[in-house]
């Protein structure tokens, strides 16, 4: 067989196709599960900011005992969230939370993304326009 004629045989090429064809498809398939994940763990933030913000205005309404800030940490991180800062604005009468959800690999120790969010709850502010 000449060199020419290898040069055109076909066979093995298959095989080059499909593990091509299988590392892409793992590729397509790691890149969705981590979009899945990081939209999951945005989602968890902003639910545990929000209640989280609510129990703290309460708490600093006088509606229900304790801290605010510690009353936001506990319902931040009874929902999957760590409580990243906590303000009760002046006069008491609304709080600014923020928190965030760590995403990566919990074996490995690796921290690929961190979802944050924020919220705020209690009376509107003072300089807020009238509607």
């Amino acid at each position: 067989m000449s060199k020419l004629q290898r040069l055109r045989n076909e066979q093995g090429s298959g095989t080059v196709m499909a593990t091509a064809l299988v590392v892409v498809a793992l590729l397509i398939a790691g890149t969705v599960l981590a979009w899945v994940a990081a939209t999951r763990a945005a989602m968890q933030a902003a639910s545990a900011a929000d209640m989280s913000a609510l129990a703290a205005a309460d708490t600093a309404r006088g509606l229900r005992p304790g801290e605010p800030c510690t009353v936001a940490a506990q319902l931040a991180q009874s929902n999957g969230a760590q409580l990243a800062s906590c303000t009760v604005e002046p006069g008491g009468e609304s709080v600014r939370v923020a928190t965030y959800v760590p995403v990566g690999f919990r074996a490995m120790g690796v921290e690929l993304y961190q979802a944050e969010a924020r919220a705020r709850a209690g009376a509107p502010p003072l300089d807020a326009p009238m509607p």
